[in-house]
C-alpha cells in the first residue's frame, strides 16, 4: 500500500521482536535499560497480597528494585505528580536537605588531602581576613630631632628607609632669634625667649601627633653662652614638656659632619665642612685619604668652633647698611679667629686641588644658592647638593654686597628675616674661603637635625636589623 502525506508512518509489524521491546518499555512493570525485563504476565501468578506488596514497594521508592514503574509512568506521560517525582534514593542514603539563604556555611567545600595531609578547606570570601590584618607589615619606628639655635628653631620627624637614609614625614622651621641682644647683655631677653617658646610649643604638638618613639632635642650656642641659658631650658620643660640638652661645640661639629657627609664628593681626598650659625660657626677638616668608611665623623682630623655667627657679627658691625669697609672688617675679624686654630694646616697639601672642596651648611650658603638660581621661591630640592665654582661664589658675594637693605628684603630667597644678617654670613664665608682655597663649594640644606637622626638610627641598629648597614653613605 502506498504512503500518503496524511497517513502515519508504518510501525514495526505487530508481533515482531521490535514491537515486543517497545511495549515492554511502556508496561508498568518494565525495568530500566540494563535490567532484566520481568514479564507483566507474572502478576497473574501472584496472590493479591503479593501484588499489593509489589505496588506498595514501587510507590514509596524504598526498595532498591522499586522505581521502574514510576520511571516508566513518567516516561509514558503519566500525571504531573509522577512526572515531577524525585529520583529514587538508595536504602541507607541520607536525603539532601533543602538549602536556605543562611545555609551557605554548610555547603563549603570539604578539606582536601595531599599525600595523606589534611588541608583546610578554602574560606569563603566573606570569611577571609581583611588585607590589613592578614599580613600587616611592622611599622618602622619614628625618630625626631630638634635643633634650637641662636637664630632658628628646627624640627625633623622621620622614619628609616634604605641604608643610611630616612624619609621625612614632618618638619618645622622658624626664625626666632633667640640670641638677639646676647652679645651686649650676656643673657637671653624675655622677648627672644617668648618667641622660642611659641615655636617649641608647635614642635611639642607635632611630636605628640606623630607618636615619636625616639627623640633628641638639643640647644646650641645661645643657651651655651647665656647666663640664664639653663633657666630657659627649665622653663621650656615646664611650659612645653620638652627636655632640651645643651650640647658642646665638639658635639655640634660632629653632628654637622654626620648630617652632611653624604654630600662629600666620592673622589675627594679632603674637605672642609663648615656650619655658619647664628652665634657660632663650626668647622671640621676631613682627611679622606685611605680606605672608605661610612662613618665620616671618624675622618675628622681637626675641628674648631668660632665664637661668632651671623647674629653676633651683625650686631657688632651692623647689618642693615654695610659699606665695603665694614664688610672687609668682618672678614678680617673672622680670619684672625681661624688663624688661631691650631689644626688649620692639616690639609695644606690638598688646598686648591681637584681632590679638595668645601662643603657649607647654613642659611648663608643656601641663600647664595637660591640667589644664584634666580628662584622666585626658595626650593630645597634645587638647592641641596648644588655645586658653585670659586668664580660663581665670588660673583654672588659681590652681587649681594652691592644691594641696599631694601633690595635684599625684596629678594625672595633673603626676605626681611635675613636681610640684616646675610652680609655677616657672607663675610664669614669669605674668610673660610681665604684660609682654605678651593675650586668648588658644595651647598647643603641639611645639618644638625640630619646628624641627630642618623646617629640615633645607627645606635638603634634599625638598618642592620633590616639586613642593612648603618651610617651615612659617602
Amino acid at each position: 500500500m502506498t504512503k500518503t502525506p496524511d497517513s502515519r508512518p508504518a510501525g514495526p509489524p505487530r508481533g515482531s521482536d521490535a514491537e515486543s521491546r517497545a511495549d515492554a518499555q511502556l508496561r508498568p512493570g518494565a525495568k530500566r535499560a540494563g535490567q532484566d525485563a520481568e514479564p507483566a504476565e507474572d502478576d497473574q501468578h501472584l496472590t493479591k497480597r503479593q501484588r499489593r506488596r509489589r505496588r506498595r514497594r514501587s510507590g514509596d521508592g524504598k526498595s532498591a528494585s522499586a522505581g521502574p514503574a514510576k520511571a516508566g509512568g513518567a516516561a509514558a506521560g503519566t500525571g504531573p505528580k509522577e512526572a515531577g517525582a524525585a529520583p529514587a534514593v538508595p536504602r541507607g542514603a541520607r536525603k539532601a536537605k533543602r538549602s536556605h539563604p543562611g545555609d551557605e556555611r554548610k555547603l563549603r567545600p570539604a578539606a582536601e588531602t595531599v599525600a595523606g595531609q589534611r588541608l583546610a578547606a578554602p574560606p569563603r570570601a566573606s570569611e577571609a581576613p581583611p588585607p590589613a590584618e592578614a599580613a600587616a607589615p611592622a611599622r618602622p619606628p619614628v625618630y625626631a630631632a630638634l635643633d634650637l639655635g641662636t637664630n632658628n628653631c628646627r624640627l625633623l620627624i622621620a622614619v628609616p628607609t634604605r641604608p643610611g637614609q630616612f624619609r621625612v614625614i614632618d618638619a618645622f622651621s622658624r626664625i626666632v632669634r633667640l640670641g638677639e641682644g646676647l652679645g651686649r647683655t650676656g643673657s637671653l631677653s624675655r622677648g627672644a625667649m617668648d618667641r622660642a617658646l611659641a615655636a617649641l610649643s608647635i614642635c611639642a604638638q607635632k611630636l605628640s601627633a606623630r607618636n615619636v618613639s625616639h627623640a633628641r632635642l638639643i640647644a646650641t650656642e645661645a643657651c651655651r653662652a647665656a647666663a640664664n641659658g639653663m633657666e630657659f631650658i627649665e622653663e621650656v620643660a615646664e611650659v612645653t614638656g620638652l627636655n632640651l640638652e645643651i650640647v658642646n661645640r665638639e658635639t655640634e661639629a660632629r653632628l654637622a659632619v654626620s648630617g652632611c657627609g653624604s654630600l662629600i664628593d666620592r673622589d675627594a681626598q679632603g674637605a672642609v665642612l663648615f656650619d655658619i650659625g647664628g652665634g657660632s660657626s663650626e668647622i671640621a677638616l676631613l682627611d679622606l685619604r685611605g680606605p672608605r668608611t661610612r662613618r665620616l665623623a671618624s675622618r675628622i682630623v681637626a675641628w674648631t668652633s668660632l665664637p661668632i655667627g651671623v647674629v653676633t657679627l651683625a650686631e657688632r658691625h651692623g647689618g642693615r647698611e654695610v659699606t665695603p669697609e665694614v664688610f672687609e672688617r668682618m672678614v678680617a675679624e673672622t680670619v684672625s679667629l681661624i688663624e688661631a686654630f691650631p689644626g688649620r694646616d692639616r690639609l695644606e697639601s690638598l688646598l686648591g686641588s681637584d681632590r679638595f672642596h668645601l662643603l657649607g651648611t647654613s642659611g648663608t650658603v643656601t641663600t647664595l644658592a637660591g640667589v644664584h638660581l634666580n628662584l622666585e621661591r626658595y626650593d630645597r630640592r634645587q638647592v641641596d647638593g648644588l655645586w658653585l665654582t670659586d668664580a660663581e661664589a665670588d660673583a654672588l658675594v659681590d652681587k649681594i654686597a652691592g644691594w641696599s637693605f631694601e633690595e635684599r628684603v625684596a629678594n625672595p630667597c633673603i626676605g626681611s628675616d635675613r636681610a640684616d644678617l646675610v652680609l655677616a654670613g657672607c663675610a664669614i664665608l669669605q674668610a673660610i674661603r681665604r684660609v682654605w682655597p678651593a675650586k668648588t663649594l658644595r651647598v647643603a640644606d641639611r645639618g644638625l637635625r640630619e646628624g641627630l637622626l642618623t646617629e640615633m638610627m645607627v645606635a638603634d641598629g634599625v638598618w642592620r636589623r633590616n639586613g642593612m648597614t648603618g651610617g651615612a653613605q659617602r
